[in-house]
């Protein structure tokens, strides 16, 4: 009997396996095709997602949107502080005749009515005893301004002595408002400058631009030494940052003073609240790239330029900035900054310790948190030499 094979036909149908049975490899590579085609559909969009996460672009387009927000954040901020300075309670010293102390009262009670009424606020009033006793309030920036009140109203005019010194924007407002008093109302009062700002700086603004160039630097500085001298030890970040900060301090302040004739500063006074406040602001970036990386400007910029310089008042005197701003100021090495340097400049008689604390206070705590996590610090020789 013969064993006859009917050969399947040739092409894509199928083909006889030696046991007898056939396969079709057209649908069977057609079903493979549809399956890895579906594999390719279900992880294309992870895939791209994976690669876009491994690129430089993931981290260039948050940048992109993070350098938008800082943008609106810087602009609004400065707006927020600057834009309209609104009076709260400004600190105004009262002295008079004495043995006339109702009337004098009532006559500086009427005046700072008056005058508050048109600045939107009340004056807060402190009376002294003694003109000396006012001048010493004023020299010790306790008061912004001095009313004086005659013995003899009906032959003397009060006087109201105002302290561009203490707060030019404080002193263009009280004289503005005590001369628009005196003609709405009649009540004549003669406004002189009793502690006038230097020529070279009329608006009271070199103190602040000072004091911002050196905590931009500052952090700037801290920045360039982690990118180009990234294998610096901790201890030698630290030192190499007090480093540029004493050199910037310097260079700061014979810019301004010998340079442009500006402020006179008290050099080496001034040259040293200069370096504080720029090693302070570099080590608050190293400090915040100990905790959080790559990170780090953010808080560093947040802390040192969109809060700390609206609310330092250098540009705005702290009884015109939003209460908030006001208290909080203070607290920050710009606004600290700013005071020490105020209080050096014109009041070398008062000095006040608080900024100088604050300012080292910064400086220390961000040495220390740095120190104790150095290990985490991206910068360092690998072989620990």
């Amino acid at each position: 009997m013969n064993d006859r094979r009917h050969p399947l036909p040739d092409g894509p149908e199928g083909t006889e396996e030696p046991d007898g049975s056939r396969t079709a490899h057209g649908s069977h590579d057609a079903r493979a095709g549809d399956e890895a085609g579906q594999g390719r559909r279900g992880g294309g969009a992870g895939g791209r997602w994976r690669r876009f996460k491994g690129s430089p672009f993931l981290p260039a387009a948050v940048l992109s949107l993070l350098i938008a927000a800082a943008a609106g954040l810087f602009a609004g901020s400065y707006t927020y502080a600057m834009a309209d300075p609104t009076p709260r309670r400004i600190p105004v010293a009262v002295v008079g005749a004495t043995g006339d102390a109702s009337a004098h009262r009532e006559r500086a009670q009427a005046f700072a009515a008056a005058i508050g009424e048109d600045l939107r606020s009340s004056l807060e009033l402190r009376e002294y005893p003694t003109a000396a006793a006012a001048d010493e309030a004023l020299e010790s920036q306790k008061v912004f301004a001095v009313l004086r009140i005659p013995g003899d109203p009906g032959r003397e005019r009060p006087v109201l002595e105002v302290s561009s010194a203490s707060g030019a924007s404080v002193a263009e407002l009280l004289t503005e408002a005590a001369r628009s008093v005196g003609e709405e109302t009649g009540l004549r009062v003669t406004v002189r400058d009793a502690k006038p700002l230097d020529p070279g700086d009329p608006r009271g603004l070199a103190l602040f631009y000072v004091t911002l160039a050196a905590v931009v630097t500052g952090f700037i500085g801290a920045i360039q030494m982690s990118v180009h001298a990234r294998g610096l030890d901790p201890a030698e970040r630290i030192a190499f940052t007090a480093a540029y900060s004493l050199l910037g301090g310097f260079a700061i302040a014979a810019a301004v003073d010998w340079l442009l004739g500006a402020v006179d500063f008290p050099f080496v006074h001034s040259w040293m609240i200069l370096a504080l406040t720029m090693f302070t602001s570099g080590m608050v970036f190293t400090m915040f790239q100990a905790l959080i990386g790559r990170w780090a400007m953010l808080p560093t910029w947040g802390l040192m330029v969109l809060i700390g310089n609206p609310s330092s008042g250098g540009a705005v005197s702290w009884p015109l900035l939003p209460s908030p701003l006001g208290t909080i100021g203070r607290w920050l090495p710009p606004g600290a900054s700013v005071n020490a340097q105020h209080t050096a400049v014109y009041f070398p008689g008062y000095l006040h310790v608080q900024p100088y604390l604050v300012l080292a206070a910064w400086a220390v705590a961000s040495c220390a948190v740095f120190w104790i996590l150095r290990h985490r610090h991206p910068g360092g020789r690998a072989d620990g030499s």
